[in-house]
């Protein structure tokens, strides 16, 4: 039996901003990746969310990043692997906070932004970020891109790990997410991501905006939540899924 796990990019709202479209897509999607006040989200959006996850039964995650609030997280910093742990460990120490008082099980991390791109590729980073986790809660599952550095570096130290992709972001022919500034990064509409979701998920591949074919076989797909028609295009993309005998349910069902 083929399943799958959708995920979705949470509680990224923050005092009086507010973005995403949180309590649909949590309709939708069996994984919730929860911002813990570095990049967004705030101890009121953490406790909300936490709520509406369990509400939904939905697998409640973290999502940690940079201390960049005014970047989004999705600027790069430097930052030393000894300050990346312990960031880490603060994060999922906060959220793990609201996990405890609501009786819910923390079920994974995925990093976000920034970071996420950066353990991609930077050995230090992976090292830092999948200590962190396996410190923190051995048990925890952690979420990296596919064929990445932080997946290797998660199974080494001895991690459950998921595989992540994205259905709205292209790729490169090494297997990385084409640059946000440049042409084509992003797909916008449903027949495109449809297309590049089965791709991944019945084939193993997907097709680079080159037209070139590769390897990538994700346990996860993510559909942001800060996204433009997230909720539709989610929503869509698991009815299409159970159309065609494909499971969706969490990585760690």
């Amino acid at each position: 039996m083929t399943r799958i796990d959708i995920n979705a990019d949470l509680g990224e709202s923050y005092g009086a901003f507010q973005v995403g479209e949180d309590k649909k897509l949590l309709q939708v999607i069996s994984s919730a990746n929860i911002a813990c006040g570095f990049h967004a989200g705030d101890y009121n959006v953490m406790d909300s969310t936490i709520q509406l996850a369990k509400e939904q039964g939905v697998a409640i995650g973290a999502h940690p990043g940079f201390p960049d609030l005014f970047g989004f997280g999705r600027r790069d910093m430097s930052m030393s692997p000894e300050e990346i742990y312990r960031a880490m460990i603060y994060q999922l120490g906060a959220i793990s906070g609201y996990c405890r008082v609501h009786d819910v099980q923390l079920s994974h991390v995925k990093p976000h932004g920034a970071l996420y791109n950066m353990a991609a590729k930077q050995k230090e980073v992976a090292e830092a970020i999948a200590k962190a986790v396996y410190d923190f809660d051995s048990s925890l599952i952690l979420f990296g891109l596919c064929n990445s550095l932080l997946i290797e570096e998660g199974k080494r130290i001895g991690l459950n790990v998921a595989a992540e992709a994205f259905a709205d972001r292209t790729y490169t022919e090494e297997g990385l997410l084409t640059p946000r500034g440049q042409d084509h990064a992003v797909l916008t509409t449903k027949e495109e991501i449809e297309k590049q979701v089965l791709n991944m998920v019945e084939n193993g591949q997907v097709t680079t905006p080159s037209g070139k074919n590769i390897e990538l076989k994700p346990d996860t797909i993510c559909f942001h939540g800060d996204g433009l028609a997230a909720f539709v295009h989610a929503g869509h993309m698991k009815r299409v899924l159970e159309e065609k005998g494909i499971t969706v349910q969490s990585v760690g069902e």
